[in-house]
């Protein structure tokens, strides 16, 4: 379903939260398929369909994208994808700068480009934009972008499965009736449909929240610390911490740890990503879960969405993305110390079967 507000890694763009979307130096070019393009691509069976079929295909990536691996890794794997294709992609990425994205945003519709896939950004900024798009005939596709036209194809991530996944772990682990605690914040889509998942299942499972705190900053994973460690000082009960995104989770983790908890507090966070898989592998971490989906598989399914769009062949006008469940034993037992190891382990992780089509030969990172 299309979001109604930004989604938290929009938001979280804004605001330049300095570990998920640190700072960084501004791209004032489009570029051409540049980074790593050489996952592997299963082979097609199926005969092309127009516009396909007539060789290479004009398609614009305008991105708003961070300098966390996420980021690299969803770029990387919607890149692969256009390559396997045979689309001619050119990407645009305005890395933070919500004025040169409406700026590259024009400069991609003005490129003769087939169909815009336009990842992260605000709607104000890139409405009026996108609406010319459209009435050019114009292709466009969304990812964790909300814009109020019945024509754009809107993709995301499947934020409520995400948080039913590691919330029933969390269920598992601290059982019923036990006291926990909540690190999130309102006002950012995918954190409130997570939210809405935390109290449906604290109602179910008779848990009693004793606090909840949080906000996103400059420092999101830092600042949240010291809020943290005052709620775990006043709620010498609680068992289980459940923070739904992975900088909320990491100061959590922190606050925990500082605290000497790690041994009686259990941490339940969201999202995946190396510096994740490192964290909650670490010697005493108290991060037991997270559920989260591949960026590069994301991305690449992203590309396979526009692709059927402009074929004709998608039949609709959303498409989301679940979550896996990755729990800290796993990580453990499997060894598993990045995203690659984690593919090869979780193989559900690589939406293979999620907007493909017998003609679309589907990459695997």
């Amino acid at each position: 379903m299309p979001r109604v507000r930004p989604s938290l890694a929009a938001l979280s763009l804004a605001s330049v939260s300095a570990l998920l979307l640190s700072a960084c130096s501004q791209s004032s070019d489009a570029s051409r398929q540049t980074g790593d393009t050489t996952a592997s691509a299963s082979a097609a069976t199926g005969k092309k369909p127009a516009p396909f079929s007539k060789g290479p295909v004009k398609v614009a990536l305008v991105r708003q994208s961070g300098a966390a691996d996420y980021f690299e890794q969803w770029g990387n794997g919607a890149k692969a994808q256009a390559k396997a294709l045979g689309i001619d992609l050119t990407v645009y990425d305005a890395q933070a700068d919500n004025a040169k994205q409406a700026t590259d945003l024009s400069s991609a519709i003005n490129s003769g480009a087939q169909a815009i896939v336009v990842d992260h950004g605000f709607p104000a900024t890139l409405k009026s934009q996108i609406d010319q798009a459209v009435k050019k005939g114009i292709k466009v596709v969304a990812y964790d972008l909300d814009v109020d036209n019945e024509s754009v194809v809107h993709t995301e991530q499947d934020d409520a499965s995400m948080a039913q996944a590691v919330l029933d772990v969390m269920a598992k682990e601290v059982g019923r009736d036990a006291q926990v605690g909540y690190v999130n914040v309102a006002g950012y889509a995918a954190l409130d449909a997570r939210d809405k998942v935390w109290a449906k299942e604290v109602a179910a499972q008779g848990w009693k929240q004793r606090f909840k705190v949080g906000k996103v900053t400059d420092s999101t994973a830092t600042d949240n610390v010291p809020l943290v460690s005052a709620a775990l000082t006043q709620h010498s009960d609680v068992t289980g911490v459940f923070a739904p995104y992975d900088e909320l989770a990491k100061g959590t983790v922190l606050a925990v740890q500082n605290k000497k908890l790690q041994g009686r507090v259990k941490v339940f966070g969201a999202d995946v990503s190396n510096a994740d898989i490192q964290n909650m592998t670490a010697e005493d971490s108290p991060w037991t879960a997270t559920a989260g989906t591949d960026p590069s598989a994301v991305g690449a399914a992203v590309v396979r969405t526009a692709a059927l769009e402009l074929a004709g062949q998608l039949h609709q006008s959303s498409v989301e993305f679940p979550a896996v469940a990755i729990t800290q034993d796993f990580l453990r037992e499997k060894k598993i110390q990045n995203m690659d190891q984690l593919r090869a382990a979780l193989p559900a992780l690589n939406l293979s079967q999620v907007s493909t089509a017998d003609w679309i030969p589907n990459v695997a990172h």
